[in-house]
């Protein structure tokens, strides 16, 4: 009978087992998926901003069907990400707090530094001193983790606060210290934004023919790169240096060239800047006609996006709220295939824990009597504890009250001390100040003032010997 319940329980155990490295092999493939989806959409974010979300929307999908808590947060970040290159600042900040939420959750520190970069760096052009505080708590993390990659991006990033706070001489050094990071990483794209950043900050140094040529090779490598964002950005910059050089066709040349790739990337943002130089160079020019009907064309677009961006946050707001009753929805499948699960293991090896809970009766029977045993050998020892401490209580308040009389007879001495100070001392010293006053005015006899004085001093010191005996003589309770 026990060789059979013995063989049903090793059968038990291999089922189950089985199912487990099938179930484990089969999550291991859905999560590298997460993984790769979220890796493709992250790599878009400079061509494609719309392939970065979406990308993350799928990675989101699938991770929330494996409760995979890392590819949540990671998609969530990722989709902020490509909101952010959108310039979709809200919807940004939104999934950036799921991405910090969830990675909280799964105990990713580092998750949540490259969080605080991302919204450190979403805050750049809203709010300095908040992105510098956010920045510092990712670069604080990732040099704690000794992460270099991440060290690197959010040294870069320091650097961009301090260009936009003209601090270019900080912006450099942090520039500097990014570029040394990112040249052992062989980060070719992020060396081309420094590049191109410390290219920016000598153009607002107006040392434009530098400028001209440190923007120059930034443009030509993030084309080998397909770096459209950042070559949209590039010639921005180019143009205004050509517009302030007077080389106004070049101006030209690199203004239409940049619209063209800020509406390729769908950067409403990068397209009015451009807007606004094409106005610079109109102006310039003196084609004020021009110039006027530009800043005409501003007005208009400046006054639609006031009302896009309302109708945008009042739809963030619907979106944010399907997005919670969606997450409470998942929440809730999550726990149903938690539970099928659960009643799929108790059906594989009910029959072995029924073998188990028969067994740990018999064993439970045989434990009882020795527990008994162990408990009555404990309440002995903690009735003994109990009387020591009785004993140490006992003992405690004997010092303390021996303490406090103590004290009390201290207290009485120096309130007495006080006392005898001002009558018994000030005396003879009231004397002495009278005698010195009768001294001057010639009202007494030298000699005799200097009898008297003695006199006084020796029943000062008298009483300050006899103060000091009383204070320090443990028998003597009184100054009486």
């Amino acid at each position: 009978m026990k060789k059979a319940y013995l063989i049903i329980l090793f059968l038990t155990a291999a089922l189950a087992r089985v199912y487990a490295e099938a179930a484990m092999e089969f999550a291991s493939q859905d999560t590298a998926q997460v993984n790769l989806l979220n890796k493709q959409g992250f790599k878009s974010r400079m061509t494609d901003h719309d392939e970065t979300i979406k990308k993350a929307e799928q990675a989101l999908e699938l991770a929330k069907k494996l409760n995979y808590i890392n590819g949540m947060a990671e998609a969530y970040r990722v989709m902020g990400v490509g909101e952010a290159y959108a310039n979709h600042e809200a919807k940004a900040i939104a999934n950036y707090s799921y991405a910090l939420s969830y990675f909280r959750k799964a105990g990713n520190t580092l998750g949540q530094a490259k969080v605080y970069n991302n919204i450190g760096n979403l805050y750049l052009t809203i709010d300095y001193d908040q992105s510098l505080d956010y920045l510092e708590k990712g670069l604080t993390i990732a040099q704690s983790l000794h992460d270099t990659k991440l060290i690197a991006y959010a040294t870069l990033n320091i650097g961009n606060v301090y260009l936009r706070k003209k601090n270019f001489s900080l912006a450099l050094e942090y520039y500097t210290k990014s570029q040394q990071l990112l040249t052992q990483l062989n980060d070719q794209a992020n060396l081309t934004i420094c590049l191109q950043n410390t290219g920016v900050i000598h153009y607002k140094l107006k040392q434009y023919d530098k400028a001209e040529e440190m923007l120059l090779k930034a443009h030509e490598q993030a084309r080998l790169q397909d770096q459209n964002t950042t070559i949209g950005i590039t010639d921005l910059t180019l143009s205004s240096i050509y517009i302030e050089k007077k080389d106004y066709d070049k101006a030209r040349k690199f203004l239409d060239e940049g619209i063209a790739f800020a509406q390729v990337t769908k950067d409403e943002k990068l397209e009015a800047d451009f807007s606004y130089n094409s106005y610079q160079l109109e102006l310039h020019r003196k084609n004020y006609e021009r110039a006027v009907a530009i800043l005409h064309t501003i007005y208009e677009r400046d006054s639609t996006l006031q009302k896009s961006t309302l109708s945008s946050d009042l739809t963030l707001m619907q979106q944010q709220h399907d997005q919670q009753e969606k997450q409470r929805e998942s929440e809730l499948i999550i726990e149903r295939q938690k539970n099928d699960r659960v009643k799929f293991w108790w059906a594989v090896s009910g029959s072995g824990l029924l073998l188990v809970v028969i067994a740990l009766l018999i064993g439970n029977v045989k434990r009882k009597a020795k527990t008994n045993f162990r408990l009555t050998e404990l309440n002995s020892e903690v009735s003994r504890q109990k009387d020591n401490l009785d004993r140490i209580n006992h003992h405690l308040e004997e010092i303390i009250d021996e303490r406090t009389r103590d004290l009390q007879i201290k207290n009485k001495k120096l309130s007495e001390y006080s006392s005898y100070l001002s009558h018994q001392i000030r005396g003879p010293i009231a004397t002495l100040k009278g005698l010195m006053n009768l001294e001057k005015e010639g009202l007494v006899d030298e000699k005799e003032c200097i009898s008297m004085m003695n006199k006084c001093v020796s029943d000062i010191d008298e009483k300050i010997i006899d103060m000091t005996d009383i204070l320090h003589d443990p028998k003597r309770t009184s100054f009486q």
